[in-house]
């Protein structure tokens, strides 16, 4: 499946429609170079799953926790950081991937032997016109 965002105007449309075709996922591999967009889409997910907290990058922290409506927990991470997967182990990681709320991984090639089977692997990139696709 894809998805084409041709503006930052509409990426929340984008994220619903994204929400509505994964609903049997809770955790989510996002693949794509920096700067390609995983953190805004990540962002606008949250948005239409009700948390209404500043969503950011966890470069420096690994992990965000959010909180959405009925009391979703999301969680997101960015493992560019760590040195190996002992570290993220060390967290508490294959807990939070394991515990059903939502997780979106940034950078999660890093950790490749804690990933739960099930996981969805996203591609963003970038088109030449700007556009950036969604693949799943």
């Amino acid at each position: 499946m894809r998805l084409e965002i041709n503006n930052l105007n509409e990426i929340r449309t984008i994220a619903k429609k994204f929400l509505e075709q994964t609903q049997s996922f809770r955790v989510f591999i996002l693949n794509g170079p920096m700067g390609v967009g995983k953190t805004t889409f990540v962002k606008a997910i949250c948005q239409e799953l009700g948390v209404t907290d500043a969503v950011n990058s966890p470069t420096f922290s690994i992990v965000n926790e959010y909180c959405g409506r009925d009391n979703l927990l999301i969680y997101h991470f960015d493992f560019y950081r760590i040195e190996d997967e002992i570290e993220a182990y060390d967290f508490g990681c294959d807990e939070y991937l394991n515990s059903g709320n939502y997780c979106f991984l940034e950078w999660a090639e890093r950790i490749p032997n804690l990933i739960p089977e099930q996981a969805l692997v996203v591609t963003l990139s970038e088109e030449e016109n700007g556009c950036r696709m969604i693949s799943f």
